[in-house]
């Protein structure tokens, strides 16, 4: 479970403050796949790092059980001299995991075929996604963050991706960013809107996309 309680984020840009989370309170449930609609610029981004923890809060706070991913599809984190093969050693060591088995899996999911010996700033965008999907599905986690990695590859991949992904969601949580509505129906059962700093949780996610589609055209 994840609670926001008086979570509050503003940004000071050109001489101007933007409130992207104003004094949210709300939950996250267990075993929930939640998809975190709002308009480009809405904070949804922001609102998935201050999760993860990789941002902090203006004020409020995070509170969670359990285990949370970081933000998948957001690979900055990446050394970029270490190929990926050593990248996904390295993460595996920090969270506990059999490295080898993770670097197998990781292998074979992110099909970057020799590139995965390769240093990742070698890569492309797509490439780094594939390493960052296939590293955070390789752990277990009770809740993934999930930021438009869909979104990168071809049809095939993408498939792979919602199919691994519903694989891990029968015995976890996540919550999805993605503007394709396909995919957000594909991989979540509720959803929660983001407008204006104020998030709106509803468990039945056509209502979700109803009210984020009713914000859309104002």
């Amino acid at each position: 479970m994840i609670r926001l309680e008086n979570l509050c984020k503003t940004y000071f840009v050109n001489g101007a403050h933007t409130t992207v989370a104003d004094n949210i309170n709300a939950v996250f449930p267990d075993k929930t796949s939640v998809a975190l609609l709002g308009r480009n610029g809405a904070g949804k981004s922001s609102l998935l790092r201050m999760v993860a923890g990789t941002m902090n809060p203006s004020s409020g706070q995070v509170k969670f059980t359990g285990t949370i991913s970081w933000s998948v599809g957001f690979a900055g984190s990446f050394h970029p001299d270490l190929s990926g093969a050593q990248n996904t050693r390295f993460v595996a060591r920090i969270y506990g995991v059999d490295s080898d088995l993770l670097i197998d899996y990781v292998k074979d999911f992110s099909e970057l075929k020799y590139h995965f010996n390769l240093p990742v700033r070698t890569y492309s965008s797509g490439m780094r996604a594939r390493l960052a999907f296939g590293v955070s599905m390789g752990i277990q986690f009770d809740t993934y963050l999930v930021d438009e990695v869909t979104a990168v590859g071809d049809a095939a991949f993408r498939e792979k991706c919602v199919s691994v992904f519903k694989e891990r969601m029968k015995d976890s949580g996540a919550i999805v960013v993605s503007h394709s509505m396909p995919v957000i129906r594909s991989m979540c059962s509720a959803g929660a809107v983001l407008e204006n700093g104020k998030l709106k949780y509803f468990d039945d996610l056509e209502e979700a996309i109803t009210e984020h589609n009713r914000n859309m055209q104002v």
